[in-house]
C-alpha cells in the first residue's frame, strides 16, 4: 500500500514543488479596494461641486439686487457698474476734474439733472428773483431846495434866468425854488442841479443862471458843482469842475462863483444845505 505525502506549507510553495490553487482570481481583494476608493473619490468631488453649486446660488440674489436698484426712480441710490459711460456723465455739467468715480457719487449726483425734490432745476430759483427786479418800483426823483445858512429864510430862486437868494412865500416861486439833484453832467461824483423845466444852472461870467443844455463839454463844465466840507455843521460849499478853488456864494442876494476867501464872512456865504424840495 502507497504511503501518502504530506502537504508541504503554504509559506514556500515553489521551493516545495506545491503549486498555489488556481481556481480563484489572482488579486480579487485589491480589485474591490480600487474600487472602493474609485468610489469613494467620485462621491467626495460630487460633494464639493454640489456645496460649490450651492455657496453660488446663495450669493447670486445680491448680485443681482444691484442692478435691480438702478432702475429705480430719482433720488435712490444705484449701484450701477464703473463704466464710463455711467460715470463720466453727470460729472461733466458739474464741472468738476474727470477721474475714476466711483458708484455711490455716481448715483447721488446722477438724480440732480433729472429735477429731483431734494435739488429743484437750475431755472426755478430764476423766476422769483427776476420778479421783483421786474415789478419793483423805479428809484424816485430826487428833489432838493437849497437854503442859506446865514439867511435860513432865503432858497436859491430862479427868477427869469438868474439865480438869486430870494424868501419863497408863494406856491409858484416854491417850483422855482426847488431843483432835480442829478449826477454831475461833467463828473458823476458831483451834483448838477436841473430846474422843473428842463433847464439846469450853470455859471457864465461867474453868475450862476439856469439855461437848457446845449450838449456842448463846456456847458457840462459850467453845470457841474462838487461838494465840499464847510466849517458850518451839516452844510457843504460847491466848487466848480472847471474853476478849481472858486465857490458859490450869495453876494447882494445874488448867487456867483467867487475865489475862496480866508474870512468869516465868505464862509458863511457860501456855505448852503441841501433841504426837502420846497415843491
Amino acid at each position: 500500500m502507497p504511503q501518502s505525502k504530506s502537504r508541504p506549507p503554504s509559506n514556500s510553495p515553489w521551493e516545495n514543488g506545491w503549486v498555489p490553487d488556481t481556481s480563484r482570481v489572482p488579486g480579487t481583494r485589491r480589485l474591490w479596494l480600487a474600487g472602493a476608493l474609485a468610489i469613494a473619490t467620485v462621491v467626495t468631488c460630487v460633494t464639493a461641486v454640489a456645496l460649490t453649486d450651492q455657496r453660488t446660488e446663495a450669493k447670486s440674489p445680491v448680485k443681482d439686487a444691484r442692478p435691480a436698484a438702478d432702475t429705480s426712480g430719482p433720488g435712490l441710490i444705484s449701484y450701477a457698474s464703473n463704466s464710463p459711460s455711467s460715470a463720466a456723465a453727470p460729472s461733466a455739467p458739474s464741472g468738476r476734474k474727470s477721474g475714476s468715480p466711483s458708484a455711490r457719487p455716481s448715483a447721488t449726483t446722477s438724480p440732480k439733472p433729472r429735477g429731483s425734490a431734494s435739488s429743484p432745476p437750475a431755472h426755478r430759483p430764476k423766476a422769483p428773483a427776476s420778479h421783483p427786479t421786474s415789478s419793483a418800483p423805479k428809484p424816485s426823483t430826487t428833489w432838493r431846495s437849497v437854503r442859506s445858512v446865514n439867511y435860513p429864510d432865503r432858497y436859491w430862486h430862479v427868477k427869469g434866468s438868474y439865480v438869486g437868494l430870494d424868501q419863497v412865500t408863494y406856491s409858484s416861486a416854491r417850483r422855482d425854488a426847488t431843483f432835480e439833484l442829478v449826477k454831475g453832467l461833467a463828473d458823476a461824483s458831483c451834483y448838477s442841479f436841473a430846474t422843473p423845466g428842463g433847464s439846469y444852472l450853470r455859471h457864465r461870467e461867474f453868475v450862476l443862471r439856469a439855461e437848457h443844455n446845449d450838449g456842448s463839454g463846456l456847458f457840462k463844465q459850467d453845470a457841474t458843482f462838487c461838494p465840499r466840507t464847510s466849517a458850518v455843521s451839516g452844510a457843504v460849499m460847491l466848487e466848480s469842475v472847471n474853476y478849481p478853488g472858486r465857490f458859490l456864494r450869495h453876494r447882494n442876494f445874488s448867487v456867483r462863483l467867487d475865489p475862496y476867501q480866508y474870512d468869516s464872512g465868505y464862509r458863511s456865504d457860501s456855505a448852503f444845505r441841501l433841504v426837502d424840495g420846497l415843491a
